[in-house]
């Protein structure tokens, strides 16, 4: 009988949950809902001098904003050295490892004769025959793995296809540090095989480590996991995805305005393709996820993409989770407080009756807000530059008879409103257009809004008009 399938997801806590590191969480998790199995979360913070409690927090915070589950407690390497360090015991016992007293600068030399000789292993394997009995007094031994000399270390990768290192090539790993604590290598084989991880979903800047790894296995009696190296993310150009690409942690993503639905599904099409499909629901992504449609080469990094991702995504979504989400964002934000403080039932409610405007012109939340921006403006409106231009001496008096022609108007109602400003420009032989446009800036500060009718008939009767008196010149 097949086990159940087990992923996981293991971040090193030095920093933010990276772009990176939040697509290798969502395939993780996309594989293992696809097969009924679960996802694991392991915090590698072997690392004690890079590792912060607030990356940690960092981490799960993007993960659960992005909506991505795992199973079970979170599980930290640090607290397991214990575990690793009876197995490293277990292999010395076995003799499958040994027990290493070269110094410091004995190593310096290994590594710098291997370097101008090309070799990539850098550690001689001078004790690993020796007699522990020559060590040199006050030395503090590692444990090495006693590794292969000869033949190949295989992996047979879910995306990579059959991968082949020759053991030559593979020196003596260190299992535990001359303080006792346990690499990096043994941590990892130490608890996947302990979490019964059945496959090792990752990106392909380990795919090295497999090699190293996959001998740790072999030497316990250990069942390999899958592996999948999935190639690492890249910017426009086509180098490494640096912070002017989008390097940037998931939190910054956030707080640009972006959907966690779109990113997700930004996120799978990364790397993954399912036809020419581009728009997936959580569960579409779910069902189509496969190892095997993943391709080998980088993906690229692309903004314009996302926003467009995003805006479909803003579109799509019900207005009122779009105002959850904006009072959200605000929290995230600079300034962010102060415009949460003007939020109330009434601005609430014109933000509500705005929506449906606002958002066919947002590719982010971040757009949606400053579009909205005119709903919870102080009175005197500040005017931007461009729109001050706006207001000569000739449209405030237009302003001014504006405010008197709209006065009278009631029901109020984007309607009414529109009907009164018509026959107001027919009487006084103007374009409709030359009539929107100073009352937009009296009534926004700004050139560009959303349709004039539909801000008129949010704001409603005295806000309206108590705007056109502060522009009016009579």
């Amino acid at each position: 009988m097949t086990p159940p399938v087990v992923t996981r997801f293991a971040p090193s806590p030095t920093g933010f949950l990276h772009i990176g590191g939040a697509r290798t969480a969502l395939f993780n998790w996309l594989y293992a809902k696809k097969h009924g199995g679960k996802m694991l979360l392991r915090i590698e913070d072997t690392d004690r001098e890079r590792s912060t409690e607030p990356a940690i927090a960092a981490i799960l915070d993007g993960l659960s904003w992005l909506g991505i589950t795992w199973d079970g407690d979170t599980v930290h390497q640090f607290s397991r050295a214990a575990r690793h360090r009876e197995v490293a015991e277990q292999l010395l016992a076995a003799g499958k490892a040994y027990r290493c007293y070269a110094t410091a600068e004995e190593l310096t030399r290994m590594r710098e004769a291997a370097r101008a000789e090309g070799r990539s292993n850098l550690y001689d394997g001078s004790w690993r025959e020796r007699d522990t009995a020559e060590a040199p007094p006050g030395v503090k031994p590692t444990i090495r793995l006693k590794a292969p000399l000869s033949g190949e270390t295989v992996i047979e990768d879910q995306v990579q296809g059959r991968v082949v290192w020759q053991n030559e090539n593979l020196d003596d790993l260190v299992l535990l540090r001359g303080d006792g604590n346990p690499t990096y290598m043994l941590a990892v084989v130490v608890d996947d095989h302990d979490m019964g991880v059945t496959h090792v979903i990752r990106g392909d800047d380990h795919l090295i480590n497999a090699a190293r790894q996959k001998q740790i296995y072999d030497a316990l009696g250990w069942e390999l996991p899958s592996m999948s190296h999935i190639p690492l993310i890249h910017g426009p150009d086509g180098s490494k995805l640096s912070k002017r690409h989008g390097a940037l942690g998931v939190d910054a993503y956030r707080a640009m305005g972006y959907l966690p639905a779109a990113l997700r599904n930004y996120l799978v099409r990364l790397g993954w393709s399912h036809g020419d499909q581009e728009i997936f629901s959580t569960q579409e992504m779910i069902d189509a996820f496969d190892l095997s449609a993943i391709g080998r080469s980088a993906a690229r990094f692309d903004f314009a993409k996302l926003e467009n991702l995003n805006g479909h995504y803003i579109r799509q979504a019900d207005d009122q989770s779009l105002l959850t989400m904006l009072e959200e964002l605000l929290r995230h934000i600079p300034h962010g407080l102060e415009i949460a403080a003007k939020l109330n039932d009434t601005t609430r409610a014109q933000l509500l009756q705005a929506m449906p405007g606002l958002k066919e012109r947002a590719k982010t939340l971040l757009e949606l807000l400053d579009n909205a921006g005119f709903i919870i403006a102080d009175r005197p409106l500040t005017i931007e530059p461009k729109a001050l231009a706006v207001l000569t001496p000739a449209t405030r008096q237009l302003i001014g008879q504006l405010h008197d022609a709209l006065e009278s108007v009631t029901p109020w109602s984007s309607e009414t409103t529109e009907a009164a400003m018509r026959a107001f420009a027919e009487q006084n032989g103007l374009k409709l257009g030359a009539v929107a446009q100073p009352l937009r800036v009296a009534l926004t500060g700004r050139t560009t809004s959303p349709g004039i009718f539909d801000v008129l008939a949010v704001l409603g009767p005295q806000e309206c008009l108590s705007r056109l008196a502060d522009q009016a010149q009579r």
